[in-house]
């Protein structure tokens, strides 16, 4: 007759193993919330490199010599162009760090994520990851790219659909 185990020494729970492949976040809905948290970014760095431009100084000087005639042209941006520059190029980079980290950090979904239904969580803990392996997991996607960007091709034919940077991060993408 075999001896039951002492009190508090329980075998660990049985790991949940691989979900199938559906049960994971498909590539193209990736795509989009890329696409959608993009949008935000690219407009506050568009309306600052705009204004930038649009409140530029143009200096213009002609010359004249033996048979010829030229006006030459130059054009920088004035002191408020660049300051309006650098005050949108700093709210790009806080709604980033906001988005990416934050919000994605506490509750697992961007709004690009949010808005195609699926969050990002630790593959082990099945929560959020929280403010910081968040910002890392991003800076992570720079594993991805520079591997002529094949990285963020990975989710098509992996069975988890991770990138490199989710491998590294030990990190999964599910639907809401």
């Amino acid at each position: 007759m075999t001896q039951p185990p002492p009190p508090g020494d329980y075998p660990p729970p049985p790991g949940a193993g691989l979900l199938p492949k559906d049960a994971y976040t498909p590539w193209i809905k990736r795509v989009g919330a890329y696409i959608v948290d993009a949008i935000p970014i690219a407009i506050l760095s568009g309306v600052g490199q705009g204004l930038s431009v649009a409140t530029g100084e143009n200096n213009c000087t002609s010359s004249s010599g033996d048979n010829t005639y030229g006006v030459y042209c130059t054009s920088q941006p004035s002191a408020l162009g660049l300051i309006l520059s650098l005050v949108f190029g700093l709210a790009a980079i806080a709604f980033w760090v906001w988005n990416y980290g934050y919000r994605q950090g506490t509750t697992g979904s961007s709004i690009g994520k949010s808005v195609l239904k699926f969050k990002v969580i630790g593959e082990k803990t099945g929560q959020p990851i929280g403010f910081g392996l968040s910002i890392v997991r991003q800076i992570a996607h720079f594993v991805d790219a520079i591997i002529c960007y094949i990285g963020y091709l990975f989710p098509l034919w992996d069975a988890k659909r991770q990138t490199i940077a989710d491998k590294i991060m030990t990190t999964v993408c599910v639907p809401l």
